[in-house]
């Protein structure tokens, strides 16, 4: 859909900038607000599904798109996410009273999306884009509860700018200190130590093994002249 800001005038541009920037500073309660610096004619947005909902727990990506009568004519209004609702066409076309015939220009784009938001809450199968899901929801509001629900895992869980699944920068996070955590390093170290411990222990041992010889042998010696000592006596 292409840019309306050449189509609108000045001072309509200007009431929508402003509007715009106050929506982005000051939200209403559970909406984030995402402008955009190049087209102010088209706003995107992210609702959380409202407690108490089969849509509690997703973030809804949706956008506002102010046409080149506005505000003579509402905006329009689409999910991004796909949604299991009556109001929601299956392209996200959105149907609320608020942005056709109880339309007022003074209204401004914060009802807008405190309206869009309450449909979650409220939704009007009367005039349903998604007949299937309006005839469950007066029929059998169990499955239609069980249907929202599921989509609502599937593609509003998360939200949108999200971390899941994007990759982490290898620099992000506590750095390992360069020597101090070097395992080439540490395992040098102890390589060193244990072969100085085996060499020391085998220097023990040869030591143990030299001196247990000696002492055999002058052992061996002493009895030899003790028995030459006797012979001695003997002949005597």
């Amino acid at each position: 859909m292409n840019s309306n800001v050449e189509n609108l005038p000045p001072h309509i541009l200007r009431l929508v900038y402003k509007e715009v920037s106050a929506l982005a500073a000051d939200p209403p309660e559970g909406i984030k607000i995402y402008p955009s610096d190049e087209d102010i004619t088209e706003l995107h947005t992210a609702i959380e599904g409202p407690e108490g909902t089969p849509f509690a727990g997703g973030i809804f990506r949706m956008r506002l798109v102010l046409g080149k009568d506005f505000p003579a004519v509402p905006p329009k209004g689409y999910f991004l996410t796909k949604i299991f609702h009556p109001n929601v066409g299956h392209k996200g076309e959105i149907c609320v009273n608020v942005l056709k015939r109880d339309w007022k220009a003074e209204l401004g784009l914060r009802h807008v999306l405190l309206t869009i938001k309450c449909l979650l809450i409220h939704p009007n199968p009367e005039s349903a884009l998604n007949e299937e899901a309006g005839r469950l929801l007066l029929e059998d509001y169990t499955e239609y509860a069980s249907r929202a629900r599921l989509l609502t895992e599937i593609h509003a869980m998360g939200g949108p700018g999200g971390t899941s699944g994007a990759p982490q920068d290898p620099n992000d996070g506590p750095q390992p200190k360069k020597h101090a955590g070097d395992p080439m390093k540490r395992a040098g170290a102890g390589a060193a130590t244990v072969a100085a411990a085996l060499a020391n222990g085998a220097n023990g041992a040869s030591t143990t093994t030299s001196n247990s010889s000696s002492s055999s042998s002058s052992n061996n010696v002493a009895g030899k002249k003790k028995a030459d000592k006797k012979r001695a006596l003997r002949r005597l």
